[in-house]
């Protein structure tokens, strides 16, 4: 039913946006994702959204605990409309669910952060599976819990007298280094299947076309009518 529904959507927009979009689905992948953990600064939150977009990573998967997922509208620059955003608000430990469910997808859990067991992101391993990068906020970084449940620990390399980079920072080198080794694979081994394809041009589709749920409800009328399959 949801090809029908975007084979139909597709025609309330132009041909060349609709061209635009199956280009770009090419480029997508959702065996990378990124993991935001309580992230309360609106322009760091919206500037990783935006490099997520950029490197066609598709999944950002959105964990609130104590603080709100805001998006800065100047920084993000629409880009929030073309991600699956996947939000975990709704448990008493939001961090663990979102943990458990992408183990349940089969992705590794890998946490951005130093740690004795971690290594660097030159030397990350993509091909031992689908990946999910954990960023923290600013200042308390990644909760234990997930330390606690992370199957990996991925540092950049540094050398100054810092001893971090800021979120949005540490997202754009960590996710345009793998994004980009990701792509010197064969595009069978990170591209997406044909069913998320069609789900994510679908989301696309309704976040352009205006009352796209009228049309949507005139296209399923018309389809129960005598004479119709």
């Amino acid at each position: 039913m949801n090809k029908n529904i975007t084979k139909y959507l597709s025609g309330f927009i132009t041909p060349s946006r609709l061209q635009l979009f199956d280009e770009v689905l090419q480029s997508r992948t959702s065996y990378l994702a990124v993991i935001l953990e309580d992230i309360y600064q609106p322009q760091n939150a919206s500037a990783v959204l935006r490099t997520c977009d950029c490197f066609g990573i598709q999944n950002v998967h959105v964990i609130e605990n104590r603080n709100t997922f805001d998006v800065s509208k100047e920084v993000a620059l629409g880009s929030s409309k073309w991600l699956s955003i996947h939000k975990y608000n709704e448990h008493q430990n939001n961090s663990l669910k979102a943990i458990q469910t992408l183990k349940e997808k089969g992705y590794r859990i890998v946490a951005t952060t130093p740690h004795k067991n971690d290594t660097y992101l030159q030397d990350f391993d993509l091909s031992k599976g689908k990946t999910a990068l954990v960023f923290g906020s600013e200042k308390p970084g990644i909760s234990k819990l997930i330390l606690n449940e992370a199957d990996e620990y991925l540092k950049i390399p540094m050398y100054g007298f810092t001893e971090s980079f800021n979120i949005s920072v540490s997202a754009a080198i960590v996710l345009h280094h793998l994004s980009e080794k990701l792509r010197k694979q064969p595009k069978e081994f990170w591209e997406l299947n044909s069913s998320e394809k069609n789900d994510i041009k679908l989301q696309w589709l309704r976040n352009t076309i205006k009352r796209s749920d009228l049309l949507e409800q005139q296209y399923s009328d018309s389809q129960q009518k005598p004479g119709k399959s």
